[in-house]
């Protein structure tokens, strides 16, 4: 059995871990190889090429990147011809991914997309896209089928492989005193992002309105969440700020957010993260002005944080772009650190958020459906 996997950034990769295992879990024999990250390496993956040398977002920035994106798909179409798959399974990362399954397409081989990029949001018209390489469709967010199934793409809700992979490793307070600080004392997390462009537009304002949190609530400590594989000059502007009771924790998101009262969170699957763990939040992004600009003509929804979105309705708050000021982020945080009432209501939303994401077993089910197009059970 001959598995062929296309992820393109930290949470596809995680996501691609955990369909590897599910995989040759239920056919020992798989050989499951392509494009993955240190997670799909772990969980027996044979990886064809890095993704951490293509991981950047925008419309413009990718373009620094088509050498290195051409070079990968070289690699992995070469693969492919060495060792045929049975079944191709893209994960997100549109762009490079369309473009490998309309190559499989043509050599007969069955496209199942995992974790479908949202299509639904900007550019819609390419659900005919979608629908001309996909042998089916495997959708993480319940919403998503309704719309795939408008557009005449064989779809499947499999639910969100975070529900299972979402675990702290340490309790609140054994997690914070291991670090020297208090549990008891509001504690803020700051996730910036995993790829370099996100941190360095991201984290320099989210370094800033800690400040002014700290100026109003003194005895504030600072958890953040830093992604592996990222230059330590990203993280500079936090070492200039100097801000006491700060810790930086690379490789333990889950427990940066079980840990907090409060996350400062780029927008991304973080947010889906942060609403398991029940965690108010929020919600930044910035990208060039440019990408923005066109960008924003293009999409068809008016809210951006995955959370929101599963909600139907702003339960965090978004500041993106433009609305994206140290003030405006340090004025949510502290409503939020010191009006009870309103932390309670976002609590609230998040339950209901996580209730909608499905039940454990989501890769399981994935690679069970995976199989079965490729004729496997």
């Amino acid at each position: 059995m001959r598995v062929l996997v296309s992820c393109g950034e930290a949470s596809g990769d995680l996501y691609a871990g955990a369909l590897a295992r599910e995989l040759r879990a239920l056919a020992p024999d798989a050989d499951v190889f392509g494009l993955g990250g240190p997670q799909f390496v772990a969980a027996g993956g044979r990886r064809v090429a890095d993704y951490r040398e293509l991981s950047v977002n925008g419309l413009f920035e990718v373009i620094g990147k088509i050498p290195q994106l051409a070079a990968a798909r070289k690699l992995i179409l070469k693969s492919a011809e060495a060792t045929p798959p049975d079944v191709f399974v893209p994960i997100d990362f549109w762009g490079f991914n369309y473009r490998l399954a309309q190559a499989m397409t043509k050599r007969g081989v069955p496209v199942v997309y995992y974790v479908s990029p949202q299509l639904w949001a900007s550019r819609p018209w390419r659900m005919q896209s979608m629908r001309e390489i996909a042998s089916r469709v495997l959708v993480i967010f319940p919403f998503e089928e309704a719309i795939y199934q408008k557009a005449g793409v064989p779809v499947e809700f499999v639910g969100h492989p975070l529900v299972e992979l979402t675990q702290a490793a340490a309790s609140g307070r054994q997690f914070l005193e291991a670090r020297g600080l208090s549990f008891p004392a509001p504690t803020v997390a700051i996730l910036p992002g995993s790829r370099p462009n996100e941190v360095s537009r991201i984290l320099p304002d989210l370094v800033a309105a800690a400040g002014i949190i700290r100026s109003t609530l003194p005895d504030v400590q600072l958890l953040v969440a830093r992604a592996p594989n990222l230059a330590d000059d990203l993280f500079e502007p936090l070492h200039r700020a100097n801000l006491a009771r700060t810790v930086i924790v690379e490789g333990d998101t889950d427990t940066v957010l079980a840990s907090a009262d409060v996350t400062l969170t780029a927008s991304g699957t973080a947010t889906v993260q942060a609403a398991l763990h029940n965690t108010p939040m929020v919600i930044v992004y910035r990208v060039s002005p440019l990408t923005y600009m066109l960008g924003r003509r293009l999409l068809t929804v008016d809210t951006f944080g995955m959370v929101n979105l599963i909600a139907g309705s702003k339960i965090v708050p978004e500041l993106i772009q433009h609305d994206f000021t140290p003030e405006a982020v340090a004025r949510e945080a502290l409503s939020m650190l010191t009006d009870a009432s309103r932390a309670a209501a976002i609590r609230e939303g998040l339950r209901e958020v996580r209730r909608k994401l499905g039940s454990v077993g989501a890769s399981h089910r994935a690679a069970t459906a995976i199989l079965k197009v490729a004729k496997r059970v």
